[in-house]
């Protein structure tokens, strides 16, 4: 009787690493080919915390990242109170904020009005009542520094993966190219973890159906002097909008514009861009002048996008991969999490009988991560949509000091209401918690 793959590749050697084979094999383009239960490729957040989980429980994980390392400019730094949940149900609460770190509270925004505050976290009831903000270097570094802990966990770095290995329409691992040459690594699953602009997705032929949010984003670095306060700067008026979010040694500063109209502020000059942004917060004037040239800018184009399907035989997307979140509300980085946490409820068991059964994994679980988290993404997306809409395509729209829309602040206004947005915003739709480790109220 003819071998199933899963069989075949169990029959290899047990230190995990087989003789190539096959074309790659025969035309001697691929160096090695290993074998793990699960194939994570992304190191990002939802990515390594995957492969923490899986690892923990006792699933062979291997995470690959594209990159050399996770230092990166410009990517989110929002850890909120839903993540501390689940950090503080794996005991990592209390040494991760051992790691640099500012807590954020509130959401204000100066107005005609004086502060508006659509976002008051201190009020929720949990020990985290708090955004934190952390470099996402310190986050992935802590996350996989605990994963190597356990010796079935695997990371490789600089692996950029190139093509899906599929037999028989059912996806068997991937093959990517390191800095020695190409490698193979056969799995039970691959997991795309790896962010908005997917290479897995597009492999897999996965087509998003996307929105088009109002605005772009442009990203630059200004000094932080020592008298600065610390968290997250808001404004919005004259038909753009500035953010700055505290990096300790750097402000990240934001500019807002209407989606499309950078090639014209560009060719206004770097001056424009200078004035602009010191109007809108003038106590960083003085040093926009460290603003030299458009070689320091980096255009975020904003959008939001969501599969109709999150996976396939053999293969699960989660996080951007699946569904890109605008920024509205900094809450990319968490469902990416939430996505992970979820799919290691679901799959751990099922991983560890389909491994030692020699069967392949039932699709039928991947579909049920889809369903825990597509209605949470839905809604979270819907809120995102509606707030870029009315508030922020208004206030980019037109060139008078930005107001709250009255309807807003009344509903702010009232007790049983006002905690909702800073509710979602916190924990998501549908909060997630790791499976037998939720710590008693």
């Amino acid at each position: 009787m003819a071998k199933t793959t899963v069989e075949r590749e169990a029959m290899q050697t047990a230190g995990g690493e087989i003789p190539a084979s096959g074309e790659a094999a025969a035309s001697g383009e691929v160096r090695d080919v290993k074998r793990t239960t699960c194939c994570i490729v992304g190191g990002g957040p939802g990515g390594a915390v995957l492969a923490f989980l899986l690892a923990r429980k006792g699933v062979d994980a291997t995470l690959l990242e594209a990159h050399p390392d996770f230092d990166r400019e410009f990517r989110g730094d929002t850890i909120h109170p839903s993540v501390m949940e689940i950090m503080d149900e794996l005991g990592l609460a209390e040494r991760l904020l051992e790691l640099r770190h500012n807590k954020i509270r509130t959401f204000t925004f100066q107005t005609v009005a004086g502060p508006f505050t659509p976002v008051d976290l201190s009020r929720l009831k949990t020990e985290f009542p708090y955004i934190t903000m952390m470099p996402q270097t310190s986050f992935l570094e802590f996350i996989t520094d605990e994963a190597k802990r356990y010796p079935n966990f695997r990371l490789v770095m600089g692996a950029r993966v190139r093509e899906l290995v599929e037999e028989d329409g059912v996806v068997r691992g991937v093959r990517y190219e390191g800095h020695d040459g190409k490698h193979e690594v056969r799995a039970l699953l691959t997991v795309g973890a790896d962010g908005r602009g997917s290479r897995v997705r597009r492999l897999a032929g996965f087509e998003p159906i996307k929105t088009s949010p109002p605005m772009d984003i442009l990203w630059f670095k200004l000094p932080h002097e020592e008298e600065d306060p610390e968290g997250v700067l808001g404004r919005f008026g004259g038909g753009h909008g500035a953010v700055a979010l505290d990096r300790f040694d750097y402000w990240q500063a934001g500019y807002v514009i209407f989606k499309g109209t950078f090639p014209e502020l560009r060719h206004e000059g770097i001056e424009s861009l200078r004035r602009s942004y010191a109007k809108l917060v003038p106590e960083f004037a003085d040093r926009m002048e460290h603003l030299e040239d458009w070689k320091q800018v980096s255009l975020l184009s904003v959008e939001s996008s969501r599969c109709p399907r999150w996976y396939r035989p053999g293969l699960l997307l989660i996080g951007d991969a699946a569904h890109v979140m605008s920024p509205v509300g900094g809450v990319g980085i968490n469902y990416a999490i939430q996505d992970a946490v979820a799919a290691a409820n679901v799959l751990t068991e099922p991983l560890k009988k389909s491994q030692s059964q020699l069967k392949d994994l039932d699709v039928a679980y991947l579909a049920a991560v889809q369903r825990r988290r597509e209605l949470p993404t839905k809604i979270i997306q819907a809120v995102q949509s509606l707030l870029q809409r009315q508030i922020i395509a208004n206030a980019l729209s037109s060139n008078s000091p930005f107001t709250p829309p009255l309807l807003l602040r009344l509903l702010l206004r009232v007790p049983v209401l006002r905690n909702i947005p800073a509710h979602l915003i916190a924990f998501g739709a549908w909060p997630v918690h790791v499976k037998g480790e939720r710590k008693a109220l």
